[in-house]
C-alpha cells in the first residue's frame, strides 16, 4: 500500500528481457536502505526487490507480462527516470490518498499548459462503459494516481482529466519529462471502485 507521495526518482541502469519477463536494474538515493522482498512503487506499479548491490546503490525488480501490458514500464529505456515510493508506514500521516500500486491502464498526455509557474496536464484514456460502471473513472476534485503521484482531478470527462502540477512536483518527479504524446500509468481511486461495486447490489 502506498500514499502517492513520491520519495525520489530512480534511473534505469540495465534492462534484461527473460522470456515474457523484464528484469529492471535501478539506482536511487535510498537503494542502500532496501531489503530483498520489499515492495517499491515504480511509476505507480508495485514491484518486489529481488536482488541488491548496496555498493553501487542498485537493485533489481521483475515485471511480468500482465504488468508490462497494463503499464508504461515496457517502454522504458536505459537512462529513463521513474517515480519511486516505498510502502506506506501505518504509523505515519496519509498525505496523499490510498494507492494500491495496481495500475489500471495507461493514458496519453494530450495537452500541457503553463499556469505562470505551475502546469496543467491533460490526459486521455480509452473509455469503456463496463469498466466505468465498475469505478474506473475520475470525478472532479477526486483523486487519481499518475505515474505513482497522488493528484487531484480537474475538469474530468468520460475519457479524460486534467491535473495541476506545482513547481516542486514538476521538478522532483518525472513530470518534467512528460510531453504531449507521452504514456503514463494511471490508477483510479480505490474508494470509487468500492462504491461502484456496492451500487451494483442495489
Amino acid at each position: 500500500m502506498f500514499s502517492g507521495i513520491v520519495e525520489a526518482t530512480a534511473k534505469v541502469v540495465k534492462i534484461i528481457k527473460d522470456q515474457e519477463n523484464i528484469h529492471f536494474t535501478f539506482t536511487c538515493p535510498f537503494a542502500d536502505m532496501l531489503k530483498i522482498d520489499q515492495s517499491i512503487s515504480h511509476n505507480g506499479v508495485c514491484l518486489t526487490v529481488v536482488s541488491l548491490d548496496k555498493s553501487s546503490k542498485t537493485y533489481v525488480v521483475t515485471a511480468m507480462k500482465e504488468t508490462l501490458g497494463r503499464s508504461n514500464l515496457g517502454l522504458l529505456k536505459e537512462g529513463d527516470e521513474v517515480n519511486v515510493e516505498r510502502s506506506m508506514q501505518l504509523n505515519g500521516r496519509l498525505d496523499g490518498h490510498i494507492v494500491q500500486g495496481h495500475v489500471d491502464e495507461t493514458a496519453e498526455c494530450t495537452d500541457i499548459k503553463d499556469a505562470q509557474g505551475s502546469y496543467y496536464f491533460t490526459f486521455k484514456y480509452p473509455f469503456n462503459k463496463e469498466m466505468a460502471q465498475r469505478g474506473y473513472f475520475t470525478v472532479d476534485k477526486g483523486s487519481v494516481t499518475v505515474n505513482g503521484v497522488s493528484l487531484t482531478v480537474c475538469d474530468p470527462t468520460d475519457n479524460s482529466f486534467q491535473v495541476a502540477i506545482i513547481p516542486y512536483t514538476f521538478e522532483n518527479t518525472n513530470f518534467h519529462s512528460i510531453k504531449i504524446g507521452s504514456k503514463v500509468n494511471i490508477e483510479f481511486d480505490i474508494l470509487g471502485k468500492y462504491l461502484a461495486g456496492l451500487n451494483q447490489f442495489k
